[in-house]
């Protein structure tokens, strides 16, 4: 089934209430280079620790793999950190060309990659503007290490991500290997500065998501009259964002049609990001037909990239 379009999601999730509107559609080209942004800040720590691991292990991820592995990666972003494990099968094989397949929803960030890699002369990379789902269809055939870093995992609720993995385990081979990035639970005051940041950088990448609906949808949403919050629910590991409203208003989306009234004080829900402990992090993997081969940590223990295989009772069979 093709993914909704902004139109039709919005006409279903704006309508309903709570109010709700999907993180897909954080990523234009201005969400885009926000998110960059965020991946700056300090408070921020996701790409700082995993780009960490990554300057540490990545010699011995890609040995995971055989030579001339592809790398195939579920929203790459712009492949910053990813440049330092394509780096390492070069040096691993260097007159092996490496085949890179970034697969993202947004063309911005598919360009921002091509420009990043272009230094790296013995990669080639063929770049997927789709979605996690369309992309499954864009794995190629042969050995391939497949990437899902950062903590994008986190933006499924636990059982959604161990049926997108299960779906995702029935593409790969036993000589495959998946790498995901997984953000550890940890006190709610790091997490909130995470998704709050002083700077307002996050509550600009959030309130965007308004702007994009009165560019693309005709929407008369006044992005001042919102406020962002980011609120941790300790017990559930899932820190949830959400545009609120500074007062009773009433919002026009002529594209769609839709005329919402606003309550002062009522929100709409953009994102949630699960953290997952180490306990949860076996669990995931074995529901899923996975077997863990090493765990990577930062050294503050606040981030983890998992290394996978399938188990052989997940593995498709092989062709005759």
């Amino acid at each position: 089934m093709a993914a909704p379009t902004l139109r039709e999601d919005v006409a279903q999730t704006l309508a309903e209430t709570p109010r709700r509107l999907s993180c897909r559609w954080f990523y234009d080209a201005a969400g885009s280079l926000l998110f960059e942004e965020i991946c700056r800040l300090p408070e921020y720590y996701v790409p700082a620790a995993e780009r960490e691991i990554l300057t540490r292990h990545a010699d011995e991820i890609i040995a995971s793999v055989p030579a001339g592995a592809a790398v195939v990666e579920l929203g790459s972003g712009s492949a910053e950190k990813t440049s330092l494990l394509l780096q390492a099968a070069l040096r691993r094989r260097p007159a092996l060309r490496v085949r890179y397949v970034p697969i993202d929803i947004s063309a911005a960030a598919l360009s921002a990659a091509s420009a990043r890699l272009a230094s790296l002369p013995g990669v080639s990379v063929h770049g997927v503007c789709a979605e996690y789902e369309e992309g499954l269809a864009h794995l190629g055939q042969g050995a391939r290490l497949v990437l899902w870093l950062g903590s994008n995992i986190g933006n499924f609720d636990r059982e959604a991500a161990a049926a997108f993995l299960r779906r995702l385990v029935g593409k790969l081979n036993p000589t495959d290997r998946l790498l995901i990035g997984v953000d550890r639970r940890k006190r709610r005051e790091a997490i909130e500065r995470a998704y709050d940041d002083p700077r307002g950088v996050t509550a600009r990448f959030n309130k965007n998501i308004l702007l994009r609906l009165n560019r693309e949808l005709g929407a008369d949403f006044d992005p001042d009259a919102f406020r962002h919050r980011a609120v941790y629910d300790a017990d559930a590991g899932r820190v949830s964002m959400y545009l609120v409203s500074e007062r009773a208003q009433r919002v026009r989306i002529p594209a769609v049609p839709l005329e919402i009234a606003f309550a002062a004080g009522e929100g709409i829900h953009t994102e949630d990001s699960y953290k997952y402990s180490d306990v949860e992090i076996r669990a995931l993997a074995a529901s899923a037909g996975l077997r863990i081969e090493r765990v990577f940590s930062d050294e503050a223990g606040r981030f983890c990239d998992v290394l996978l295989r399938v188990t052989a009772s997940a593995a498709p069979p092989r062709a005759a």
